[in-house]
């Protein structure tokens, strides 16, 4: 099964729909600005989402929320830890 959190917070995920976006946009003759801003505005988005749910995943490890999985904390933070369910 595919763990969506993972997969919307990985900057490879993102970087592979902006890229598949881009060059769809350039096949189809869409102005390559035009395909610039596209993929552009697909990696802020995706900056965006990834902070959220980032967050939103390191509130929930903090406040002792139990998941199927394991949740991974940024380790440059001191008050956060890896949990290991």
């Amino acid at each position: 099964m595919i763990d969506w959190k993972k997969k919307l917070t990985s900057r490879k995920f993102w970087a592979a729909v902006a890229d598949f976006v881009g060059m769809l946009l350039i096949a189809l003759h869409v102005a390559d600005d035009t395909a610039t801003q596209v993929t552009a505005l697909i990696m802020a988005g995706a900056g965006v989402v990834a902070y959220i749910l980032g967050e939103g995943l390191a509130d929930a490890a903090n406040n002792g929320v139990e998941y199927d999985e394991p949740v991974e904390t940024d380790s440059s933070s001191d008050n956060l830890t890896e949990r290991h369910d």
